[in-house]
C-alpha cells in the first residue's frame, strides 16, 4: 500500500530511516525498532517519509548521548537493566525521553500507556518501567534537563 500511495504522489520509494541511512549516512539509522524525535515528537521512522522530515529537527537514539556521556534516559536504563537484547531499546529510549520531556512527573500506568506502542520480545517490561520512572525521577531530583 505503502508503495502505491508514494509511486501516485510522486514520491520516492524510501522511508524517512531508509533516507537517513543511505543518503545521509546517518549512525543508528540501521537500527531494527527505528524511533526518532522529530522536533522533540517520538515517531517510528520507517512509517513517515523522508520528505516529511525535511527542514525538520530529526534526533535519532545516539543524537542523545553528550560524547561519551550517556543521555539521562540511557543511563537510567542502563542502571535499571531495562534491555535484553537491544533489538527495541532504541524504540523505547526515544519515546521515553519524549514522554519525560513532555511529562517528567509520569506514573507507572502513564508510563505503560506510552510504551504500548512499543514491542519487546525479551523482557516482561517492567525493568522498561523501571528505567523510565528513574530518569523522571532523577531529573526532578536533580534538575538534570531530558
Amino acid at each position: 500500500m505503502q508503495r502505491v500511495l508514494r509511486a501516485r504522489g510522486g514520491l520516492p520509494e524510501r522511508s524517512a530511516k531508509q533516507h537517513c541511512r543511505d543518503a545521509l549516512a546517518v549512525r543508528g539509522a540501521d537500527v531494527r525498532v527505528a524511533g526518532v524525535l522529530v522536533e522533540g515528537a517520538a515517531v517510528r521512522s520507517c512509517l513517515m517519509l523522508a520528505v516529511q522530515a525535511n527542514g525538520a529537527d530529526v534526533v535519532t537514539v545516539e543524537g542523545l548521548a553528550d560524547g561519551e556521556k550517556m543521555h539521562p534516559v540511557q543511563e537510567a536504563f542502563w542502571d535499571s537493566h531495562a534491555f535484553q537484547c537491544g533489538f527495541c531499546t532504541p524504540g523505547f529510549v526515544m519515546t521515553s525521553v519524549a514522554l519525560l520531556r513532555e511529562n517528567p512527573d509520569a506514573d507507572e500506568a502513564e508510563v505503560r500507556e506510552v510504551l504500548s506502542g512499543n514491542i519487546c520480545r525479551c523482557s516482561g517490561y517492567q525493568t522498561i518501567v523501571e528505567g523510565v520512572l528513574l530518569a523522571g525521577r532523577k531529573a526532578r531530583e536533580e534538575g538534570v534537563a531530558l
